[in-house]
């Protein structure tokens, strides 16, 4: 079988779409790179296809509208956010995570600032030691911006079963996400009860975070919520007032030209 090369963005694509975060920053909106693509990510690995006019203002509340006034403007941002969705759903592509159960297909746009990265900033100064102490470990965000999606489209994300092994599954297959989202005295106590031998790496966390999204994926696939029926109206009978209110009886009026 011949390996398909993992779907990614060109670096003039995710220019463009920092450009928007950057935007839509200087116009309130709380949001970066690696937050917007942790929000998109749920919303793909998720139970159903979210359209842009539900997910726009829940992400960027109305700051994308103020940001982004003129036609132009707009296309070109919808243009950048598309090329990362795109990307994210061939990612997730559910015939390709079937094929290849054991590959990792996701790669989520996490900020680099490893403990390298820390010091070097410490020593140029370009942060105190306090600012630096604070900066969220990698991958901190782009879980933020995964479950903030999850808050705002609660109905798509329901409480785990925990008494079924599939309730189990699911919650497991969450808990790998929110990880990456603990404090540090929280995430030692879920190591400790998930990992009792070993103590994993934050890029091993971070892996083990993009199984579970192609996990949660494929659950999806196989618990979609089922549509409600559409019930049709009852049919009035002949005799009966004609539901339009004209006052004549329904075969005299709509229901003329009714088959009998």
């Amino acid at each position: 079988m011949v390996t398909k090369p993992v779907p990614h963005n060109t670096e003039a694509e995710l220019d463009a779409l920092d450009d928007v975060c950057e935007r839509l920053a200087g116009f309130g909106a709380d949001v970066s790179l690696e937050w917007v693509d942790g929000f998109m990510t749920a919303l793909i690995a998720g139970p159903r296809v979210v359209p842009p006019s539900e997910w726009l203002p829940a992400m960027f509340g109305d700051a994308f509208g103020r940001a982004f006034a003129d036609p132009e403007d707009v296309q070109r941002a919808m243009g950048a956010l598309m090329a990362r969705w795109n990307v994210v759903a061939r990612q997730l592509d559910p015939e390709a995570l079937y094929e290849e159960p054991d590959r990792l297909r996701l790669a989520p746009l996490i900020g680099e600032i490893d403990e390298e990265a820390r010091a070097r900033l410490a020593a140029e100064g370009a942060m105190s030691e306090e600012e630096i102490a604070q900066l969220p470990p990698p991958g901190a965000v782009w879980a933020e911006g995964f479950l903030e999606a999850m808050r705002a489209f609660p109905g798509d994300w329901p409480d785990a079963d925990d008494s079924t092994d599939e309730g189990r599954f699911y919650d497991d297959c969450l808990m790998g996400v929110i990880a990456l989202h603990l404090g540090d005295a929280d995430l030692a106590d879920d190591l400790r009860a998930r990992y009792p031998t070993k103590t994993p790496s934050r890029d091993e966390l971070i892996d083990e975070a993009c199984f579970c999204v192609q996990d949660l994926r494929l659950y999806w696939i196989d618990h979609a919520p089922r549509p409600q029926p559409i019930r049709a109206a009852p049919k009035p009978g002949r005799n009966d007032p004609c539901p339009c209110g004209s006052g004549k009886k329904y075969k005299k009026c709509c229901g003329a030209a009714a088959p009998h």
